[in-house]
């Protein structure tokens, strides 16, 4: 086998076992689907929210929100705040990049709605602040995370936990708990 091979090899069989690790514990992540169905099923939204690649999976499961995952239905008002460049760059400048989510919730967020937090990490100052912010304001607070889930898993009422210390491989099964909550969400009667 070569260096190549053994390095592919791991790093599929880290992944495999973190999904495997995870499936028996399913219990955050439909506790958070169902959150989030319930609060889309009352009219209200969801909004996500993640830096680096967390900001691509929030954008990403909003986009399956807004657009379809599995199956044809009506749109799911959902909102990745990662993508006004606008809102995020001037509120940095004026404010701090600590709040850049933290705004955008106390500008669209209102009681009833769900804010999704997502960080490898847990620590990420500007998801935290967030998720307080959305809290104080009476929106459901989920947040997705890695390691053993930081100052974000303390900060919602939802946490889940993918507890491994490489952000690549927490990022691995965050797609795929993201993909189940779709489905849950999708399964919906809508």
């Amino acid at each position: 086998m070569t260096d190549d091979a053994r390095l592919a090899d791991a790093a599929c069989a880290a992944a495999s076992a973190l999904h495997e690790r995870m499936r028996q514990n399913l219990g955050p992540t439909l506790d958070a689907a169902a959150a989030m169905r319930d609060a889309l099923a009352a009219g209200n939204k969801v909004m996500v929210f993640g830096n680096g690649g967390s900001a691509a999976d929030a954008q990403h499961f909003a986009t399956e929100l807004v657009g379809r995952f599995l199956r044809e239905r009506r749109a799911l008002p959902a909102l990745a705040m990662t993508t006004d460049t606008s809102v995020m760059t001037a509120v940095a400048n004026d404010y701090s990049f600590a709040d850049v989510f933290r705004r955008q919730i106390e500008a669209l967020g209102r009681a009833g709605d769900v804010a999704l937090g997502i960080t490898t990490s847990g620590e990420s100052a500007n998801v935290i602040a967030a998720l307080r912010a959305a809290r104080a304001a009476g929106l459901k607070t989920i947040a997705l995370t890695g390691r053993g889930g930081g100052e974000a898993g303390r900060a919602a009422e939802i946490h889940v936990n993918v507890p491994d210390q490489s952000a690549a491989r927490v990022q691995e099964v965050h797609r795929t708990l993201l993909h189940v909550m779709c489905e849950i969400i999708e399964a919906g009667n809508w």
